[in-house]
């Protein structure tokens, strides 16, 4: 008797159906992707019981040919891909050509379809061990139906691993979100039980995709997103992130396409991470919807079955390009120019996004006063003290002030016919802690320490760069034993090792020497830090720990060196702050990704009081 012997069709299927069919939701992805490949502009969804017991998908697209028909339930056919090189540049979402032939093996599927060239189109159904494609004719308009009952019916193993109906919706109303969310030129439908639960139209203007976004990731995403698009070196990154501030308990609102893919990627992720790395608070997760444009023979699609991730053939510069883009878009955002003025941050747009820092920018010497800020100081202002913070080495302000409580110190609102700072003007402090400020929207709150903590940070970590890193030679070299990739690594990228302050030499095969560091790191664990950075740089060809650990410790400086709580400041010191705050980088976060400021609108303030009801 032969032990080896060759599966039926069927059996053959339902194993391939075990890496694309989990559950009703992976279903919806095949259909629906296979519905955006053939053209379509409208995609119209409907199940019941959580797609368990029906699944259906139709849409306008180009539909299929009579003569096609059985050949698209077959195993490994598909229009999509001829050769290797269609397959080395894929543009579509599907191109194994399994899906359907998977799910025909484990539901009760029928594909109906019409090319519009005929006037009636027709049905296909695969039915019997060997699944034998049954034809007939059937009335449909151009484009494809493909109905999908009663999922696992044949392989009860594995229904039992399905869970309750609410959970498989739920699953089925996330795929159909990521899939709108990636095709703004497409309109979706989703209907449940009978019932219609969304709907969302074809969305080309910038406006209404935003409006999409809000549709799906919720409004207060989009009232705290900022609109990028960068454009560089044959890759383009647009869409939104959300300020540091609206960050989440949960990765649940990360969306990252690679064109028009959702994929969830390690590169891309240690990417975004470092981006907010020094604005995020301590174990929360960052907000995005964006997308990755770049030439499709520079991605392998074709790295996973179910096709979420993908390998990038110049990784490193991938990963530069969306850790310094999104940056810098985090870093251009500061008083005046917030979210809501929906400003995009682009390449060729530093200037727009440093409004406030030309019209508020600090002069030569590192602190001034209140008064040297505006062309045209009124004439309360020429009689406010004559106050400057004055910023050591360590990051300290210090001053002569005068007494408080002068009523000659308090700033009045500017004229109807002066511009109003993003923050406005210091009116008093609180507790010692809180500066209360005018500006033309109502009432501004700002955290004294910490802000005073990311301007000081800022202002180090720029005069540290501007001096370079400066490195001290170690009187007896620190060997370090290595694996021989590691090693090789380290010969590979030795200038960003240079670049940061260190010199590593090879002593051997699989050993390094350590001869050279920067003179802020002698008292880290160098050894680790360098191990650290090596398996950044052979995971994504690119690492910023080395900056990091530096950032840590001038953060930490930074903190120390601030103005601390329950220091009283008079107006002019206080304004001084305010006008610092609007011309410094990522001004709305402290070091520790706590917010530094809160507005309060003069309509939120009536509310609370029930004016004007």
């Amino acid at each position: 008797m032969n032990k080896i012997f060759t599966l039926s069709p069927r059996l053959a299927n339902q194993i391939a159906a075990g890496e694309v069919v989990e559950r009703p939701a992976s279903v919806i992805k095949e259909l629906v992707e296979n519905s955006l490949d053939a053209g379509a502009t409208q995609l119209d969804v409907e199940v019941e019981q959580g797609g368990v017991k029906l699944i259906r998908v139709r849409d306008n697209g180009h539909g299929i040919s009579k003569e096609d028909l059985p050949l698209a339930l077959s195993r490994h056919a598909t229009s999509k891909i001829i050769n290797l090189d269609d397959l080395e540049a894929v543009v579509t979402l599907g191109f194994r050509g399994e899906a359907l032939a998977s799910i025909s093996s484990v539901a009760r599927l029928r594909l109906t379809s019409n090319t519009g060239e005929e006037e009636s189109g027709w049905c296909v159904e695969a039915e019997g061990r060997d699944m034998e494609a049954r034809l007939a004719p059937a009335g449909h308009p151009q484009g494809t139906s493909v109905e999908v009952r009663d999922l696992f019916f044949n392989t009860p193993a594995r229904r039992k691993f399905l869970r309750t109906e609410r959970t498989e919706y739920g699953r089925v109303e996330d795929v159909l979100k990521r899939l709108a969310l990636s095709r703004f030129a497409q309109g979706f439908s989703l209907k449940n039980n009978g019932r219609v639960v969304h709907s969302w139209r074809p969305a080309t203007t910038q406006p209404e995709q935003e409006r999409r976004v809000a549709q799906i990731c919720g409004p207060a995403f989009m009232e705290n997103a900022v609109h990028v698009d960068i454009d560089r070196a044959g890759l383009r990154l647009w869409g939104w992130v959300a300020l540091p501030t609206f960050s989440r308990s949960q990765a649940d609102l990360q969306h990252f396409y690679v064109n028009g893919r959702a994929i969830r990627d390690k590169l891309v992720s240690h990417a975004i991470r470092q981006a907010y790395q020094d604005v995020l608070y301590h174990g929360r997760h960052p907000a995005f919807v964006l997308y990755l444009e770049l030439d499709p023979g520079n991605v392998d699609v074709n790295v996973h079955p179910t096709k979420h991730e993908v390998r990038f053939r110049d990784s490193r510069l991938v990963h530069d390009f969306l850790f310094r883009s999104l940056h810098k878009a985090l870093a251009d955002v500061r008083p005046g120019n917030e979210p809501s003025a929906q400003e995009d941050i682009g390449a060729e747009a530093d200037t727009a996004s440093e409004l406030s820092a030309q019209q508020y920018s600090p002069t030569e010497q590192p602190g001034l006063s209140f008064s040297a800020q505006r062309s045209e100081p009124s004439a309360v202002a020429e009689r406010a003290p004559s106050w400057s913070p004055t910023y050591t080495s360590a990051g300290s302000a210090t001053s002569k002030r005068p007494s408080m409580g002068s009523p000659a110190s308090v700033m009045p609102p500017a004229s109807d016919n002066e511009t109003v700072p993003p923050l406005g003007y210091a009116v008093a402090q609180l507790k010692g802690i809180y500066i209360l400020a005018e500006n033309a929207d109502g009432m501004v709150v700002v955290d004294m320490h910490a802000a005073h903590e990311r301007i000081t940070y800022e202002r180090m970590k720029e005069q540290q760069q501007a001096q370079k890193i400066q490195s001290q030679p170690l009187l007896v070299p620190q060997a370090m034993a290595v694996s021989e990739k590691e090693a090789d690594y380290a010969d590979e990228f030795a200038d960003i090792f240079v670049n940061l302050g260190f010199e590593l030499e090879r002593a051997g095969p699989e050993s390094l020497l350590i001869r050279q560091l920067p003179v802020i790191l002698n008292r880290a664990n160098v050894e680790q830090l360098v191990r650290d950075v090596l398996s950044d740089l052979i995971e994504y060809g690119s690492s910023q720990r080395i900056q990091q650990n530096i950032n840590e410790i001038l953060g930490t400086m930074a903190c120390h060196g601030s103005v601390r709580a329950n220091r009283r400041l008079n107006i002019a010191e206080m304004n001084a702050l305010l006008r610092d705050m609007e011309a410094t980088e990522r001004s709305g976060q402290c070091n520790h990704g706590r917010p530094t400021w809160t507005q309060m609108s003069l309509a939120e303030l009536d509310k609370l009081f029930m004016r004007g009801q």
